[in-house]
């Protein structure tokens, strides 16, 4: 699947009889006797030393790029540096050595923190009902479209199937919707990037349940229109979501309640700085308006004695659609976000979306005369470009973005959204400098010289990392999952 430059071991094949890297403790608990036809006379685990071990996943580690030692402009991603003071806050021994089970009297400092961080959320995007318990973005995405359908039923107005999503959406709307048991209807981009407006309305009837709409969309542009797009939906009787995965680019400047959103979920590992990427933990709360708190996921953290402190617990929301999640969600999460929202307070948070935005739109300008921007417009997080020119006619995105790792950095999203031929999706976030982001567009501009002075140093490329390019189709159809002795 890869041309191996390198070849680190395997555990298995450090092994030595007698070495150990552990010793458990004496059990503080009785012992329990255990199934027999679980059990197995022997069970082959590598036998290494303590070194062994530390070094071996040391060396694995470094083979990966990462937001600590180098660019990552991942679009739609938001893959931006992650404070270590959240670190911090999060390994305190009153946070990490409390469990879900324990009486509510005795976490209420953690409560508290769940309870101000669903405060704090819902003035920042202007809706009054927060539940934290969704474990990731789509997870989010899924439980705002549940509240919308059970919305619609309470009323009565089963009919309602039909869920709308433009082509400039994030990849998950669809499948959320889908997912739900709705009939998903894509809406497509007018020339400028926005919702084609007379395409929405002719979907806008009685079959309506909702639009998802992702704002800023896709290619890094704000929807023009979000005030026209809103009431057509409304006027039609159905709900707006906002996929807000996109809230660093306006960020303590816009609010979705006050665009007319009903539902938007956040998520806190782009936005709010929290780890990100590699299968977990993540985070995405979901905010609704008014008419719809009594259907949010409980529990839900409230004040349940008035007092100095106040004493906090779980409540349940009248029409809840039940939890979404065991227990109430990734717990450390909110901890590293709550702890980001205090540091930055409100001109903080402010400053993030206007660093995002000017860093987005620097690097748009830097590069519009080298690589073709079809929706070539002021920006706010990102903004997508070809990765191809009539030129080169050899060379893809795919093959840029290949070159681009032997520069140091992270290849952008490839190939969304669908609406861009051989699109390259990037996003620099806010903290990056402008040394950085100069960096990327020398190598980005280098590359376009290469492929038409040297096209195949694309197409081998990379060339300066531990391992070759691999074969994607390959290794995605043909999975190893256990090991082998190629020997």
């Amino acid at each position: 699947m890869a041309e191996k430059k390198i070849r680190e071991p395997l555990l298995i094949e450090l092994s030595v009889p007698g070495r150990r890297a552990v010793r458990l403790p004496e059990p503080d608990v009785p012992e329990a006797e255990l199934p027999e036809h679980l059990l197995r006379e022997d069970l082959p685990l590598p036998e290494v030393s303590e070194v062994d071990v530390v070094r071996h996943f040391t060396r694995l580690s470094q083979y990966n790029h990462a937001v600590d030692t180098g660019f990552y402009p991942l679009g739609s991603c938001t893959m931006k540096y992650n404070p270590k003071v959240n670190e911090d806050m999060a390994r305190l021994p009153g946070f990490a050595y409390i469990h879900p089970l324990q009486p509510e009297d005795t976490v209420q400092g953690a409560l508290a923190v769940m309870y101000h961080l669903q405060k704090y959320l819902g003035e920042i995007v202007g809706m009054p009902g927060v539940s934290l318990q969704p474990a990731a973005g789509a997870h989010g995405e899924f439980t705002g479209i549940l509240i919308m359908r059970a919305y619609h039923r309470d009323r009565g107005e089963h009919q309602r199937n039909k869920v709308l999503v433009p082509d400039s959406a994030h990849g998950t709307n669809p499948a959320t919707s889908a997912m739900s048991g709705m009939r998903v209807v894509e809406i497509p981009s007018d020339e400028r990037g926005n919702i084609d407006l007379e395409a929405l309305k002719k979907e806008c009837d009685e079959t309506l349940a909702g639009l998802m709409i992702t704002n800023p969309n896709t290619l890094g542009l704000f929807e023009e229109h979000i005030e026209e797009v809103v009431n057509a939906v409304h006027e039609a009787g159905g709900l707006v979501y906002g996929d807000g995965a996109n809230l660093n680019a306006f960020l303590g400047i816009a609010r979705f309640g006050d665009m007319g959103f009903d539902i938007v979920h956040l998520n806190l590992h782009k936005t709010f700085s929290t780890p990100h990427g590699g299968g977990g933990p993540g985070a995405g709360p979901v905010a609704v308006a008014e008419h719809l708190k009594d259907f949010l996921p409980g529990p839900i953290v409230d004040i349940v004695e008035e007092g100095d402190p106040p004493t906090y617990g779980f409540v349940w929301p009248k029409k809840s659609i039940g939890r979404v999640k065991a227990f109430h969600g990734h717990f450390g999460v909110m901890v590293r976000a709550l702890t980001y929202i205090l540091m930055l307070g409100q001109e903080g948070l402010r400053k993030v979306a206007e660093m995002a935005v000017l860093n987005a739109n620097y690097l748009r300008v830097m590069l519009q005369d080298t690589y073709h921007i079809p929706y070539n417009r002021l920006c706010k997080h990102e903004f997508v470009a070809e990765g191809r020119w009539p030129d080169a006619p050899g060379i893809k995105a795919l093959d840029i973005s290949k070159r681009l790792m032997d520069f140091g950095f992270h290849p952008p999203t490839n190939y969304f959204p669908l609406i861009v031929k051989e699109a390259l999706m990037i996003e620099p976030t806010e903290t990056e400098s402008k040394a950085t982001l100069d960096a990327f567009i020398a190598a980005m501009k280098q590359i376009a010289r290469e492929a038409r002075e040297n096209p195949e140093l694309l197409k081998t490329a990379p060339h300066n990392t531990p391992f070759g390019r691999v074969d994607e189709v390959k290794a995605a159809r043909e999975l190893i999952l256990t090991w082998r002795d190629w020997a």
